[in-house]
């Protein structure tokens, strides 16, 4: 598997590769990550239990395009006998399908499409798909992990949506420590993603004092790291909000407080731009937390499945916070069809069956 991330980075992919490859190492598959480290200070080869994770230099060093000669080299001469390419949103997945391909080696394309905080990269993400129709076309199998992107690409590459298989992220609870989180709140809301302006926290700071308003007891936890950080801080302090929001980031070792804190929250919030599948989305749901969400791209799709609520992304504030009331006072969503990771898994392991032929003692 070639993923541009993996743990200890945290987000939604780097999840999905690290759940899928080590269930699929237990079901007697040799499975090796190859992933790059912009750093320099991670473990150049390691194992996490059986699934062994090989990290290669890439550039630039300050930028997401993660450029890497050293996996294309990887992936020429490792011996490998499929390549399975998970996302699409930089320069690493054409090189990793251009490689593999011009080697004769069997490659499947995960999408993972999510939003970019540059107006310049959302803007010529079409035309990067489009550079990518080739080789994605060539794949032998394409994955998406909601309807809407089953739907985009099927146009995008010209292609029957049945030739795209539907295979949705895990849905499991995170762990739940013992420890009490030390965000409270009356009710609480916990806005979890990158800090990054398309991934919509600063929505949720902007409907604050509406919702202090009705509710004097209110709390945001805004949940996450990124570049985006001291804009909103500096949002938090010319509202003057110090008290009713605050800001808060878990490492990989610290899942089981994260899970503590997104337990005790009365909504779970996303107001995005762009996601396809969130993975914090689904393990929120997992735990039984009602989640409200921006009426866009693949969130849409858990609104209409009655798993969230969603509102438009340019809602104003104090209808924002309004809603933000009902959805916390409201039932939790019944989520008792959610796929886990081993459903997840399964599913991988057949549709690599169908390319390879049995491939799992």
């Amino acid at each position: 598997m070639v993923s541009s991330r993996y743990p200890p980075h945290l987000g939604g992919v780097e999840t999905h590769v690290r759940e899928v490859g080590r269930r699929l190492t237990g079901r007697g598959l040799d499975v090796t990550i190859l992933t790059t480290d912009l750093t320099g200070e991670l473990h150049a080869v390691e194992h996490d239990d059986a699934l062994v994770v090989r990290r290669y230099a890439a550039w630039p060093r300050r930028a997401d395009f993660y450029i890497s000669p050293a996996i294309v080299k990887e992936i020429q001469t490792g011996g490998y006998d499929l390549v399975h390419v998970q996302g699409v949103n930089n320069f690493l997945p054409p090189m990793a399908l251009a490689a593999a391909q011009s080697s004769g080696i069997p490659t499947v394309a995960t999408f993972h499409t999510g939003g970019h905080t540059s107006r310049l990269r959302t803007m010529v993400r079409g035309v990067q798909w489009q550079a990518l129709r080739p080789l994605l076309r060539r794949a032998r199998a394409l994955v998406a992990v909601c309807h809407f992107e089953v739907d985009t690409f099927s146009r995008r590459l010209g292609l029957e949506p049945g030739r795209i298989r539907l295979i949705r992220n895990g849905a499991e609870p995170l762990p739940v420590g013992d420890r009490a989180p030390a965000i409270t709140g009356s009710p609480l809301i916990c806005s979890v993603a990158r800090l990054e302006r398309y991934k919509g926290h600063h929505r949720l700071i902007a409907a604050m004092p509406a919702l202090l308003e009705l509710a004097p007891g209110a709390r945001l936890a805004v949940i996450g790291r990124g570049e985006y950080e001291p804009r909103l801080r500096e949002m938090v302090e010319r509202m003057r909000l110090e008290r009713a929001v605050t800001f808060a980031s878990f490492d990989a070792s610290e899942r089981a407080d994260l899970g503590a804190l997104l337990r005790s929250s009365d909504v779970v919030a996303l107001m995005s731009d762009y996601e396809a599948n969130p993975v914090a989305v689904m393990e929120a749901l997992a735990l039984g937390r009602p989640v409200l969400v921006a009426d866009t791209s693949g969130l849409s799709e858990l609104a209409a499945e009655g798993l969230a609520t969603a509102v438009a992304p340019d809602i104003a504030p104090g209808e924002l916070a309004r809603t933000l009331l009902e959805v916390a006072a409201g039932p939790a969503p019944a989520t008792t069809d959610l796929p886990d990771w081993d459903e997840c898994t399964d599913r991988l392991l057949r549709l690599y069956e169908e390319i390879l032929g049995p491939v799992s003692d």
